[in-house]
């Protein structure tokens, strides 16, 4: 019973600490990536900044500037890149 306890205990300490911090990530870049509307300024994960002008299920279109426009895909769209910038330009 007591050789059993200590790799039932390991895979629970596993859980905990590396597990539930990636489920709780994911959650919350799905909310972020639902929530996301026409005018928001956004970051890609390859580093393109730019302005949502139209979202459909799967894609947005962002204007760049200039007259630029992308199509990409929404999980293209990096979370945390994104509240920097908005975060910084309401300062």
């Amino acid at each position: 019973m007591s050789s059993l306890l200590f790799p039932v205990l390991l895979i629970a300490i596993m859980y905990v600490f590396f597990f539930l911090p990636q489920i709780k990530k994911q959650k919350k870049q799905k909310q972020f990536i639902s929530e996301l509307k026409k005018g928001d300024k956004i970051v890609t994960n390859g580093g393109i900044h730019g302005k949502i002008s139209e979202l459909k299920d799967l894609t947005a279109v962002i204007d760049t500037g200039g007259g630029s426009k992308f199509k990409i895909n929404r999980a293209a769209i990096s979370m945390e890149a994104s509240e920097v910038l908005n975060n910084s330009s309401e300062e």
